[in-house]
């Protein structure tokens, strides 16, 4: 089971992406935006910081680089609406992070998170499918 992190300022969004990665039998704190996630990166540790690139007052970029300073073995996933941003958005420090565009299928979310996570040597019991498009 990998600690995630996920930080989306789209309140639509957050709860199926949230829900689908719990099912996978992740742990998951979902925040609103990068503001209320750096609340969680000083005393919690994180496998992964799943995050939106553009959010208001922190975007997902800034609070990508602040917790590879907090917690230099975090992974980065971004997920965006604008891929033209994403290409170069993270490609600095120890590990480049990963970048979902939208729209996308949970399924594709959960299946990135679990190949990351197990590359780095995660494990975790699976639970059922995540099943809507986003």
């Amino acid at each position: 089971m990998a600690r995630i992190l996920l930080a989306e300022d789209d309140n639509s969004l957050r709860p199926y992406l949230a829900r689908a990665l719990r099912r996978d039998g992740h742990e998951v704190v979902a925040v609103r935006d990068g503001m209320e996630a750096l609340m969680h990166l000083g005393p919690e540790k994180f496998d992964l910081l799943l995050a939106d690139i553009v959010m208001p007052e922190l975007d997902g970029i800034e609070l990508a680089r602040r917790a590879e300073r907090t917690d230099p073995n975090i992974r980065v996933m971004f997920i965006t609406g604008f891929a033209a941003v994403a290409m170069q958005s993270h490609r600095e420090g120890k590990h480049a992070a990963k970048v979902l565009s939208k729209p996308f299928h949970l399924k594709d979310v959960v299946a990135e998170v679990e190949s990351l996570m197990r590359e780095n040597g995660v494990e975790y019991s699976k639970g059922g499918p995540a099943d809507p498009t986003i």
